[in-house]
């Protein structure tokens, strides 16, 4: 009844309209219900309205957006959340992940990597054991999770890679680039620990570990094993007595790792042949990352349900098992017992911040690509506590599952637990095998320590490859390149592993270290600090958290505005002072590297931060004013399309500006639509272009 009313013109007020309707009205009412009768008053009518305009004298919504609809309706696609309009947008082209699962677990890969497998137990018991973990913690609070949240709300509030983000202020966009570079160079080198890790996974694939005896055509006379045949009965006091005598010791795992795995060259310099069996490992963990990454994160996303959560099921496997060896308890004390005395070390606190900083991947660009891909409304801010602390627990964890064995291999040998104790690749390829050989089983848990050792490395190079393939499509930004984002993946892909090759030859490892100690270092520091400071100063912190507010429906809390504005700015500063102070000539067991070799390390990380001044000068040169100064403040200032990426969410300092006319048209027009089409049609002869304008105004 109400749509006939409306097609009769019920909305329109006048005696000779009103009683035309009631007596028509009436007529089809008394028809339809079989009878007469007395007529009720005919209800006001619900007139269509273009979505996201207001009945005039009804309140629109206080922040400017456009409605509240039903809140209880479940959330839309596209990353539309409930009281939202279903979105037709660039996402759908750009992607988004296919649930909040995919991007924690995808987040929680990224961070837990390597390093909290072989670098932080190690830095623990040196630090002074279960005292280092207090200021661990202190720096997680006041700079880890802060810096992680602020890079997560930085991408998704733009949707855009790590060289969109930019737009906040054009002159930084150098940060961007160096970010990328950052990232291409630790691409390079970790998946080649990837391919050294497949390595070592397909020959545990035999009943007898190859590293585990001395009767090897690459072993030396001063290997002695633990397990081998021609020692007596008394091994344990034999080696100890070997250890405690001459520093000429080596174990058979050392010996497989350095003179059949590597087949080491005495020089940087001397780079030698192709390692064959790690070429082709590397390119079989590029084929993998290639294939995971081949759709982007809509394949990556499906990828990391297991290669996210795989390792802690390894961890605790490893865990159960070590604790139940004869020593580990010895090896866990090591691990915990607190030197309370080094708390008031600086070189304690100061790896306890590096620590932080380069475990969660800050100002990789991996955290601003990744969350890039999230919902506008995503709460990023719960996401950044709980994947920073999953982080940290992860290594604390970790350094168990590493210590109890130590802690066995120790016992077994009648040594300390320092004489056994590594980090890096030291302890990944050569004391935690040499500990496994003296186990049950000892291929099983060989094959299960180093697919972790994969997974986790993969984890960590899907967000490095995704980084820069997103920063390419993102910059490019048109159609041709978005529908052809695989060949992008695929020549990235490729360009990586040509990059890797010198690193597997038998010099390979000389270079792989110094790219990892220099290329990733204080360039990483100086990229977050000026990241900070641009947001916070330059960009505004008001703007950033009003920002923030429009995301999440909430401002950052109070506390993460005073770490971004005063307290990790200066501890990013101190780790910057902490890494000058304590930096030391990189060498590599004995061999210490060259001038020559250490000024390419020092080019290395200056190429990443050299990218931030001369995009600077750049832009500023390029942005228009007549003095230095204006054109300063242009290159500075936020560009038109810095803000939400969809149109949806651009309400408020956002919204697109429209004439006083036009929004007065686009509002009241919709209250009588036949009024408006019959007065334009009528007035269309003797108005003109307006008349036809006003026409199809009221048609839309």
């Amino acid at each position: 009844m109400v749509g006939h009313q409306c097609h009769s013109g019920a909305g329109v007020k006048g005696p000779s309209l009103a009683g035309r309707q009631v007596g028509s009205g009436a007529k089809r009412r008394r028809q339809r219900a079989g009878g007469g009768g007395r007529v009720a008053a005919a209800p006001e009518p619900e007139v269509p309205m273009k979505p996201g305009t207001h009945r005039a004298g009804q309140p629109g919504p206080p922040d400017g957006s456009r409605g509240q609809p039903d809140p209880f309706r479940p959330p839309q696609k596209n990353g539309a959340v409930p009281g939202e309009r279903g979105k037709q947008d660039k996402s759908v082209k750009r992607g988004n992940w296919g649930n909040q699962i995919e991007f924690v677990l995808t987040s929680v890969g990224y961070a837990v990597g390597l390093g909290n497998v072989w670098r932080f137990p190690y830095l623990c018991y040196r630090n002074g054991g279960g005292a280092f973990m207090f200021p661990y913690f202190i720096m997680l609070v006041f700079c880890g999770i802060p810096l992680f949240f602020m890079e997560l709300s930085f991408g998704q509030f733009a949707s855009q890679g790590c060289l969109g983000v930019w737009r906040v202020s054009p002159m930084f966009k150098g940060v961007g680039y160096g970010m990328m570079v950052v990232s291409t160079y630790i691409g390079i080198y970790y998946n080649v620990v990837i391919c050294i890790a497949f390595y070592y996974f397909f020959v545990s694939m035999t009943r007898v570990l190859p590293w585990t005896y001395c009767s090897n055509p690459w072993n030396t006379p001063d290997c002695a094993g633990v397990l081998d045949g021609n020692l007596s009965g008394h091994a344990a006091l034999n080696l100890t007595h070997l250890l405690n005598t001459t520093q000429k010791r080596t174990s058979p795992s050392e010996e497989y790792w350095r003179r059949y795995v590597l087949d080491l060259s005495d020089d940087i310099g001397n780079l030698g042949e192709v390692r064959l069996p790690l070429l082709g490992c590397l390119g079989v963990s590029w084929v993998v990352v290639f294939l995971c990454l081949i759709k982007g994160v809509k394949s990556s996303g499906k990828v990391v349900y297991f290669t996210a959560t795989f390792p802690y099921v390894v961890l605790t496997i490893l865990f159960v098992r070590g604790i139940t060896l004869e020593g580990a308890l010895t090896g866990i004390m090591y691990y915990l017992t607190p030197q309370w005395d080094k708390i008031l070390n600086a070189k304690v606190w100061g790896d306890a911040a590096s620590q932080i900083f380069y475990s969660l991947g800050c100002a990789w660009g991996g955290l601003i690509t990744m969350a890039s891909y999230n919902k506008f409304h995503n709460n990023c801010y719960r996401d950044s506590i709980i994947i920073s602390i999953t982080n940290c627990a992860t290594s604390v964890y970790a350094g168990f599952v590493i210590f109890s064995i130590l802690g066995f291999m120790a016992n077994h040998l009648g040594v300390d637990v320092s004489k056994v104790a590594d980090h890096g690749p030291g302890l990944a390829f050569v004391a935690y095998p040499e500990a496994l050989t003296l186990l049950p089983i000892s291929p099983l848990w060989s094959i299960l320590f180093f697919f972790m050792l994969i997974l986790l490395g993969l984890g960590t190079q899907f967000c490095l490859l995704e980084t820069l393939v997103t920063a390419i499509v993102d910059e490019v930004g048109n159609e041709w390149i978005i529908r052809r984002k695989t060949f992008v993946t695929l020549g990235v892909a490729v360009a990586g592993f040509l990059l890797g090759v010198p690193l597997t030859t038998q010099a390979g490892i000389y270079w792989l270290l110094l790219m990892d100690n220099y290329a990733a270092s204080f360039s990483l520091v100086i990229i977050s600090c000026i990241m900070c400071v641009t947001i916070m100063y330059i960009y505004g912190h008001r703007n950033y958290f009003k920002d923030i507010e429009m995301m999440l429906g909430f401002p950052p809390p109070l506390f993460f505005q005073i770490c971004w504005r005063f307290i990790s700015p200066a501890i990013i500063f101190f780790i910057l002072v902490f890494t000058v102070i304590q930096y030391r000539p990189i060498s590599y067991n004995d061999y210490v590297y060259p001038t020559w070799a250490i000024s390419i390390g020092f080019l290395m990380a200056l190429s990443s931060v050299i990218c931030i001044p001369i995009y600077a000068i750049y832009k500023v040169c390029r942005s228009e004013g007549d003095t230095l100064l204006e054109r300063l403040k242009n290159a500075t200032k936020a560009s038109k399309d810095w803000g939400p990426a969809l149109a949806e969410h651009r309400s408020g300092r956002y919204a697109p500006a429209f004439s006083p006319s036009t929004e007065s048209n686009l509002e009241a027009q919709p209250l009588q639509p036949e009024k408006a089409r019959s007065e334009a049609a009528a007035a269309s002869p003797v108005q003109g272009s307006n008349g036809s304008a006003h026409s199809q105004d009221s048609r839309l």
